[in-house]
């Protein structure tokens, strides 16, 4: 017996073995700019630290420099006093001296004075630190993204891979010996002999390739559910002979290209199934492989001119050596299949609703419109729809049909309307703000929760984990505040956004925050109606409408801290995301999340499902301001933007920016007091 070596496997085709070579290039090259970034991450964070402990120290100084200056202050005064009583006794005895107490109020003034402006220059100098510090933390916040970008490209770029080597072709030289039987004819066990030799060099072949996955270890424990398949695109005999003893000996060449299921890549590499969403089904929880061999030809058989173009499902089998293929130990190969006979039987699903997700014996099969082929018996079909009753049912499948499944919509959350106050001078204003956004208000309910990196996937800044209560009921807004809202407020006051007063609003160019002098909100860089959400404002920005809509509606509106919005966004879960701890796809408007506006612009306020206390884009579309802490400097968001990769749309994430910061991927949502 003689098996190719490896090299020959591989040079077979130069074309594959380039395509290979190109994976693993495409692959390291992201692994070496992701070293990269994360050593310019940490050096930034190392910087921030430094900044933000001299700004402490700046800080400390500032209070001793004021605490002086009640010092120095008093000690003027007192100067000055003793100088005036110098003076008065300077006239009653002219030859007094008094330029003791005048160089004790010269010293007092010019120290007085001196602490003054070093006060004004150490204002200076913090003033100048936080930009410092403002400037690090956006640039952070980019690092970061970016660094998380490549990670999403490097899921992407491994499932390739690993799928490109699964599907790469070689040829293999087979030898095989068997024992005729007495009972068979010499033309039958010649093909019983090219039948197991070609079973052999399939085993062998997908052999090689698991060997030579470039993940092989992570892969292979897990071979069982790949799904292999092997294709033989030609094979013919080498040299064959029957020898005295009543044996026949075959010497197999055989070129294959290997195949896998690809929606199972995602399951080996430990990835998100997101990542094989384009592949199709992801791999079923209780998969187990087909331990048969099957020809798709109507005949197998083998000659030195003739090709054969077959497809071989390999499973994995013990290695058993030439001796074992016996009459006394025979391998079994399954009878070529009889496509008339076929226990295989096709569904066809249909639903009443777009973007839904079928899942058929707990394993997701995709949308409807889908049609399939599955084994005859019984099977439990269930079709989903974030917002939508399940359709569940149980089928015995035993002839072709179809299923059109009607999915009845989930109640609306409950909703408590704003009620403008009766302000005769202001009546058209307040019917204007009943018919926004605002008039839908849910009820978050008292409780206590988990806030922080729960799942150990997170940022720095949100460890540790801590229990929070939220003692009594609030209300929020169930959507992010939306460009009509906010121009009603506008129209109302004549309010100037921060934007349109100073420098613009900040959009990212090529993973870089770019400010341009014409962005506000009215204009942020991109196409929108009235329903898209307000961005491109500050906190200030924020606060001022805050304010407006506490005036008219007569009810104290205000931003969330960040208790109040984790707590709400979380609605009850300790998963990354409300629906649970993968992204998915399309279920949020996030960068690579999969919706028609990720990475182009905010989507319409409640495009997407909301959570269970009725919260909509609570993950993603634009990041939201929280309220600060008195004598807090810098100002947190929350949830993720459209331009932010998945991984920052967990509910846990933080981004710390400074109050007067705006972009076309910030805005808001408030809540109403009790």
């Amino acid at each position: 017996m003689r098996i190719a070596p490896l090299s020959l496997l591989i040079s077979v085709s130069l074309l594959a073995s380039s395509a290979f070579a190109q994976d693993t290039a495409t692959v390291t090259g992201i692994e070496s700019e992701i070293s990269k970034k994360q050593a310019e991450y940490d050096n930034s964070t190392l910087i921030l630290e430094k900044h933000l402990k001299e700004e402490s120290q700046l800080q400390k100084q500032l209070e001793l420099l004021r605490a002086r200056s009640a010092e120095l202050d008093k000690e003027k005064n007192q100067a000055l006093d003793a100088m005036n009583e110098m003076y008065r006794r300077l006239i009653d005895d002219p030859t007094l001296d008094i330029s003791n107490a005048q160089t004790r109020y010269q010293k007092a003034v010019v120290d007085h004075k001196q602490n003054k402006d070093d006060i004004s220059m150490q204002l200076a100098a913090i003033a100048s630190h936080r930009k410092d510090i403002e400037q690090i933390r956006v640039a952070k916040h980019t690092q970061l993204n970016t660094l998380e970008s490549l990670k999403e490209q490097l899921a992407t770029a491994r499932v390739e891979r690993l799928r490109n080597e699964f599907t790469r072709e070689g040829t293999l030289e087979v030898n095989h010996t068997i024992n005729c039987k007495r009972t068979e004819t010499l033309a039958a066990c010649e093909q019983r002999g090219q039948q197991m030799g070609l079973q052999k060099a399939t085993k062998r072949f997908v052999d090689q390739i698991f060997a030579n996955l470039t993940e092989e270890r992570l892969v292979e424990p897990k071979r069982n559910l790949a799904g292999a398949q092997v294709k033989i695109l030609s094979s013919h005999v080498v040299n064959s002979a029957f020898s005295g003893q009543g044996n026949y000996n075959v010497n197999l060449s055989v070129t294959m290209r290997g195949d896998v299921n690809s929606s199972r890549l995602c399951s080996l590499l430990n990835l998100d199934n997101r990542f094989c969403a384009d592949y199709g089904s992801p791999l079923a929880g209780n998969y187990q492989p087909n331990y048969t061999t099957t020809y798709s030809d109507s005949q197998l058989t083998f000659s030195d001119s003739q090709d054969n173009n077959q497809v071989v499902s390999v499973s994995r089998m013990s290695e058993q050596p030439v001796s074992d293929y016996s009459v006394k130990k025979p391998v079994r190969v399954e009878p070529l299949p009889d496509l008339k006979k076929s226990k295989m039987v096709e569904l066809t699903l249909r639903s009443n609703v777009y973007d839904d997700e079928v899942f058929i014996d707990g394993v997701s099969f995709g949308s409807t419109k889908l049609t399939t082929s599955l084994p005859r018996g019984f099977h439990d079909i269930e079709i989903r729809k974030r917002g939508y009753k399940s359709y569940k049912a149980r089928l015995d499948l035993r002839k072709a049909q179809t299923i059109n499944a009607k999915l009845v919509k989930e109640p609306e959350p409950i909703v408590a309307a704003v009620v403008a106050t009766e302000q005769p001078t202001a009546a058209p204003v307040a019917s204007i703000v009943n018919k926004t956004n605002t008039a839908s208000i849910v009820v978050i309910p008292a409780g206590t929760f988990k806030m922080g990196d729960i799942n150990g996937n997170g940022l720095a800044n949100e460890r540790p984990v801590v229990e929070k209560t939220i003692a009594n009921s609030f209300a929020m807004q169930s959507k992010e505040v939306s460009v009509g809202e906010y121009e009603q407020f506008v129209a109302n006051t004549g309010y100037k956004t921060e934007a349109e007063k100073n420098r613009g609003c900040a959009y990212y160019l090529n993973g870089e925050p770019v400010w341009e002098a014409t962005l506000n909100w009215r204009n942020p860089g991109f196409e929108q109606d009235s329903d898209f959400p307000a961005v491109c404002l500050t906190y200030n920005d924020a606060k001022a409408y805050a304010d407006w809509l506490s005036g008219q509606t007569g009810q104290l509106f205000r931003l969330p801290n960040e208790v109040e919005w984790e707590y709400a966004a979380r609605a009850g879960k300790e998963t990354e995301y409300p629906w649970g701890n993968e992204i998915g796809k399309n279920l949020a408007n996030c960068g690579w999340c999969g919706s028609e506006w990720s990475n182009k612009s905010a989507a319409p306020t409640g495009s997407f499902s909301p959570n269970a206390f009725g919260l909509y884009d609570t993950v993603g579309n634009v990041w939201e301001w929280t309220n600060k802490k008195p004598g807090q400097s810098d100002v947190t968001v929350r949830g993720g933007a459209w331009n932010f990769a998945p991984s920052l749309a967990r509910v846990s994430t933080r981004l710390i920016l400074a109050p007067d910061f705006r972009a076309n991927y910030i805005g808001f949502r408030l809540v109403r007091e009790r």
